[in-house]
């Protein structure tokens, strides 16, 4: 969907930057910041309702992956042999973050100019 009303493309705009909760040390800041601004203007503005489950369902999916990450690396990580690849886990799961982070960034970007974005990497939990 895109919009050429400036106020709309902003509020979808926020449901992505507001991700960014995540590093104040706010624990799943990362899905509550879009959840609540997908919340507070998904009913007035399609754009919102839109963008705003994309960058949910992507949090979400980031979260997922980032979990089961730590748990590979904690599992690893108790096997002595298989120390290497936990920590080779743990850089993975870095990279994970620089991906989110600039997808995000390119997400905020492209909802600006009123254009739409979906994610890759994503599971659609929200439709």
């Amino acid at each position: 969907m895109v919009s050429n009303d400036p106020t709309e493309r902003n509020w979808a705009m926020a449901c992505h930057l507001s991700a960014f909760l995540a590093f104040t040390g706010l624990p799943l800041g990362n899905v509550l910041g879009p959840l609540i601004v997908w919340l507070m203007k998904r009913d007035q503005y399609p754009l919102v309702d839109e963008q705003g489950k994309e960058s949910l369902n992507f949090q979400i999916s980031m979260s997922i992956y980032a979990v089961a990450g730590l748990m590979l690396a904690g599992i690893l990580l108790v096997t002595i042999l298989l120390m290497p690849l936990s920590v080779l886990t743990l850089i993975l799961l870095g990279a994970i973050g620089v991906v989110d982070l600039i997808l995000v960034v390119v997400a905020s970007i492209n909802v600006s100019n009123g254009q739409p974005y979906q994610y890759p990497f994503s599971i659609r939990f929200l439709k």
